[in-house]
């Protein structure tokens, strides 16, 4: 599986963005996807997961209520919705796709390139 995060650039704080992450190969579908971040000094941290079936998420707390995850498995495709963007968002963005669920870190099988979220205060 080949991943593709894109959607990712500068908005204001309180401001929405969508960021969608584009999946290569048959088996998109078999997956557990998961959203991440990494702020400059930081250590990559968790945001989002959603399970293969689509019912199932989980989110970070620090993101609980203004962010949501999804996917369209005929699209390949897994979304992440920011609403009520914050400065502390600012980070690179990146997918993963694993096979267990609820999804980690270290349980990511493929990751996507990141995309850059900019919040300005």
């Amino acid at each position: 599986v080949q991943l593709q995060a894109s959607g990712g650039g500068l908005m204001q704080a309180g401001g929405s963005l969508r960021l969608s992450c584009a999946a290569s190969g048959r088996t998109f579908g078999s997956y557990a996807m998961g959203w991440f971040r990494q702020a400059p000094g930081k250590a990559r941290e968790f945001v989002a997961g959603i399970s293969w079936s689509v019912v199932a998420t989980h989110y970070a707390d620090s993101v609980k209520g203004r962010f949501t995850i999804s996917r369209d498995n005929a699209k390949n495709t897994v979304y992440l919705q920011m609403n009520n963007l914050k400065p502390e968002d600012a980070a690179v963005y990146y997918c993963g796709a694993g096979s267990i669920y609820p999804i980690l870190s270290g349980d990511i099988n493929y990751w996507g390139k990141g995309t850059l979220v900019t919040v300005s205060s």
